[in-house]
């Protein structure tokens, strides 16, 4: 069970997530996560480091899809802005949502990677269909309380027992 826990990868940030490595793995189609993943929670842009790793997944033949927990117009308007299509209270973990998304790109799960900033929504909602799973720590900014207040404190004992089974050092790579 706690295995549903585990990303694939952990790494500290979108941009460290090397591209070339997931096309090695057969992953054709990321789904990324928004708030404190892309852009964090409090703005309503990306920074430049960000927008270019974006249009380098692009430009490598990734397909991409936003899949948020958030409003429709928060959504739509980062989606429209990067040209990414999206898919908005998503309701993660709920496996619709990734669903709904795979459908949108055409790809099926196992050429598939969720990426995000929370292992009880994104880590969780990707591992329950078998997709290749990325953990990014998030962004500086204001969280949602009950991001803060309940999902961080767990996250932090999961993380804890997952590098103390993992051989060989740091979780983060």
């Amino acid at each position: 069970m706690l295995k549903l826990l585990y990303p694939k990868l952990y790494v500290a940030k979108l941009v460290d997530i090397e591209l070339a490595e997931l096309q090695k793995k057969g992953i054709h189609a990321l789904l990324l996560d928004l708030d404190n993943t892309i852009v964090p929670r409090d703005r309503d842009y990306c920074s430049d480091e960000i927008i270019q790793w974006l249009k380098e997944a692009k430009k490598l033949g990734f397909k991409l899809c936003i899949v948020s927990n958030n409003s429709p117009a928060r959504v739509q308007a980062l989606a429209t802005s990067l040209d990414i299509p999206a898919v908005y209270r998503a309701l993660k973990p709920a496996r619709r949502s990734f669903i709904q998304a795979m459908k949108m790109l055409g790809v099926p799960p196992y050429q598939t990677a969720v990426i995000g900033d929370q292992i009880f929504t994104d880590v969780l909602g990707g591992n329950l269909l078998g997709l290749y799973t990325v953990l990014v720590m998030p962004l500086p900014g204001r969280e949602f309380w009950v991001t803060r207040f309940i999902n961080r404190r767990l996250e932090k004992l999961v993380l804890c027992r997952l590098n103390r089974n993992r051989s060989g050092g740091s979780l983060i790579h």
